[in-house]
């Protein structure tokens, strides 16, 4: 066994396979030279060890109860120390030392295979496989061309690939240290998108001197991020996703995706969940579904500008300007216009359906045709900008709060009373309360926009990234006021969530991306409806406020029973020395 764990843990010094060593040719093992069998070696040892232990610490109790200085020592306790010393040495030396390789080398499948099995299995599988060795390891590395690709290959005990750079590639790295080629189109003139990033990521590391190892580079398409999700990348962020639920709405149950780094956030929401599920669901309709963009134009006098608002708010010209803004898109479709002036400014807020896409794109195109349409008969118009503000996009903003954005919802559910105190462990007079002195009176008190809840961001933004939402717009999705009512008789509890402004797709920017893509897959709504156009992503926003009110109801609950502090303690902090981590 000793000359197998040897071989197990000596440095790798190429890339080929650790040669098997048969059991014939095994020389024996160490514990043959003992006098005593080795179980019996073990426990002799550890019967010493642990009676000298018991004898030293009652000598050095009663020493301290006689006030008799420790130094002094009888013949006995001279004996005991170096029977100490003599077991614990046998003990590290045959479990600690092994036991520290064990974590410090990961040895060879192959070697565990010739410790484990005799000859003629070894012999049976090794017919049995066949493998070119080509295939089973990388034996060897191939000469490399001068224009050779980004080469990846898996040492023996290295379960990480390594990234090898060509001698062209260590040239396109010194171009880009040195200014001559931007990085910016390392895409463009390689055509590996892969290999760009590699050799962008090596080029950054030089210029700041600081090493990018903890970000993973392999493993990830860099094809489909091209031109529409990040530029420039050097690696990829991982965020773990928890899986909260099943979370029961309108009758289907739902497993909730959330991609979080915060303790505790799904293992609340899923209490939510469960105490939602206990009492029958929730039930969450959709109110409004429209997306919205507001340019500024601008005029010579107040009065022009004034002309153009009653012009866009007549409703006879409405039919109009649907026909010119539908043109950009099959699912863009005109719902309204709304104006205000401020001097000689104009602010246009048009809002359109846009289907299963969150649809900022669809709209502005949109509203670019009605701009190049107006030109026509407004021709001292002056477009300051296509996004003016008024939208508003990715702000907190009152006309959000109150006119809505994206998809309006509301969520509301009835929690029996058994459940709010056995699950949540509270009562429902306590939450009533707290809700009406915290989500309300306390958020009025602070000035709050849109803020009358106690945590509604945290479940949006962590379902936001795991489903490949844009996730700033978690600033206006976020806006909701939680209601909690005591109803039969002040028995069980209504709670209810109000959302004007959930703004997600499930076609387009980060949603087609793998992970975003299954996720979204485990809800049920990946991609564009082919029934009916915009099922989707509405659904998609009616789960987001469903987990939301989940979210809620846990976290009120868990500041009422006062665990809040406590659950955080034990659960969001790491037992691992940061210091020492590499």
């Amino acid at each position: 066994m000793e000359a197998h764990r040897l071989s197990s843990t000596k440095p790798v010094q190429s890339l080929k396979p650790t040669k098997k060593i048969p059991l014939e040719e095994d020389t024996g093992k160490a514990s043959d030279a003992l006098p005593l069998p080795l179980y019996l070696t073990n426990a002799l040892f550890f019967t010493l060890f642990f009676s000298v232990v018991y004898f030293l610490l009652s000598r050095w109790r009663e020493k301290i109860r006689t006030s008799t200085p420790l130094h002094v020592v009888t013949f006995s306790e001279i004996i005991a120390i170096l029977s100490f010393f003599a077991s614990f040495i046998y003990l590290l030396g045959f479990f600690g030392i092994d036991f520290v390789q064990s974590l410090v080398f990961q040895p060879s499948p192959d070697v565990w295979i010739a410790e484990e099995e005799d000859d003629e299995v070894l012999l049976a599988k090794e017919e049995a496989r066949k493998v070119p060795c080509g295939q089973a390891l990388d034996c060897s590395l191939p000469p490399l061309p001068p224009a050779a690709p980004i080469v990846t290959v898996q040492k023996v005990f290295d379960e990480k690939p390594v990234t090898v750079l060509t001698e062209e590639d260590e040239e396109i790295i010194k171009s880009v240290v040195a200014g001559t080629t931007p990085s910016y189109s390392l895409e463009s003139k390689l055509g590996d998108c892969k290999r760009a990033a590699a050799i962008r990521r090596e080029a950054l590391q030089r210029l700041t001197g600081k090493s990018l190892s903890g970000l993973p580079l392999d493993g990830f398409d860099y094809e489909s991020i091209l031109g529409q999700c990040c530029e420039m990348p050097v690696g990829y962020v991982q965020i773990p996703v928890g899986i909260a639920g099943p979370l029961l709405v309108n009758g289907r149950e739902y497993s909730v995706p959330m991609a979080t780094t915060e303790g505790c956030l799904v293992a609340s929401t899923n209490r939510g969940c469960k105490a939602i599920h206990l009492s029958g669901g929730a039930t969450s309709v959709l109110l409004k579904d429209g997306m919205t963009r507001a340019p500024c134009v601008r005029f010579g006098t107040a009065k022009r500008a004034a002309d153009l608002k009653l012009y866009l708010e007549d409703p006879d010209n409405f039919e109009t300007l649907s026909v010119v803004f539908n043109r950009s898109s099959r699912f863009g479709r005109l719902q309204g216009i709304k104006c205000a002036i401020a001097g000689k400014n104009l602010y246009i807020r048009f809002t359109c359906s846009t289907g299963d896409a969150m649809g900022m794109n669809m709209v502005s195109k949109g509203v670019q045709n009605v701009l190049d349409f107006l030109q026509t008969d407004f021709p001292d118009m002056d477009v300051i900008g296509i996004s003016g503000n008024y939208c508003s996009d990715k702000k907190p903003a009152a006309v959000n709060w109150i006119e809505g954005r994206g998809k309006s919802v509301v969520c509301e559910a009835t929690i029996k009373g058994d459940v709010v105190r056995k699950v949540l462990k509270t009562s429902v007079e306590s939450l009533v309360e707290l809700n009406m002195l915290k989500n309300l009176t306390g958020s009025a008190m602070a000035g709050a926009l849109g803020g009358f809840n106690a945590h509604a961001s945290n479940i949006v933004a962590a379902i936001y990234i795991a489903t490949g939402q844009d996730p700033a717009q978690n600033v206006e999705s976020s806006h909701c006021i939680t209601m909690m009512e005591a109803v039969n008789d002040g028995k069980d509890l209504h709670i209810s969530v109000t959302m004007p402004s959930i703004e997600v797709g499930t076609v387009g920017g980060g949603t087609q991306l793998a992970s975003q893509s299954a996720c979204l897959n485990l809800l049920g709504v990946k991609g564009a409806s082919k029934e009916t156009p915009g099922a989707n992503s509405r659904t998609l926003a009616t789960i987001v406020a469903s987990a939301v009110l989940a979210g809620e109801l846990s976290l009120m609950s868990a500041i009422s029973a006062g665990q809040l502090v406590r659950s955080h303690m034990k659960y969001n902090r790491s037992s691992k020395d940061v210091s020492k981590a590499t």
